[in-house]
């Protein structure tokens, strides 16, 4: 008998079409972000079909992002916000791999090799520095970055 997630699955190959699907369901993508914007986009992309996610947040989640981070609750308070994020999103599709990293994006370990290794990159950040610095890490890797994130939080 089919789980619901393998049932799903189907339907996004219907939806797709084959060369689609398989397009979506073997890219490697990397979220820098897992504040407001990074957790819709963690949520939609699961539950599009993307199964090789990589995640990294330096931050900690606080009372204050509870109302607006909606994969985070109560109990999650002082935890990673990265770790925490990874175990939600695969609760939407438990067949998902999603590697989460609490870290610096501007650490010398998410450098230009490690870049090169996805096949798409979305910023989800708040962090204007932290922005360009993925900017300029997705130019010289010669990758696509989608550009989601904000000014902060007023």
């Amino acid at each position: 008998m089919s789980s619901p997630y393998d049932i799903v699955d189907q339907q996004h190959k219907k939806l797709y079409g084959e060369k689609l699907y398989q397009a979506v369901s073997s890219a490697k993508l990397l979220v820098v972000g897992a504040g407001g914007i990074g957790c819709e986009l963690l949520k939609n992309l699961v539950l599009s079909g993307f199964k090789n996610i990589e995640i990294i947040d330096l931050d900690t989640i606080d009372v204050s992002n509870l109302n607006r981070q909606f994969l985070f609750r109560k109990e999650h308070v002082g935890h990673s916000k990265s770790l925490v994020a990874k175990e939600a999103a695969k609760k939407f599709n438990p067949n998902v791999n999603i590697n989460a990293h609490n870290g610096n994006i501007k650490s010398a370990e998410f450098g230009v090799a490690y870049f090169k290794q996805f096949d798409l990159i979305l910023n989800a950040l708040d962090n204007l520095d932290a922005r360009r610095h993925v900017n300029r890490l997705c130019l010289s890797a010669d990758k696509p970055l989608i550009e989601s994130g904000t000014a902060g939080y007023l």
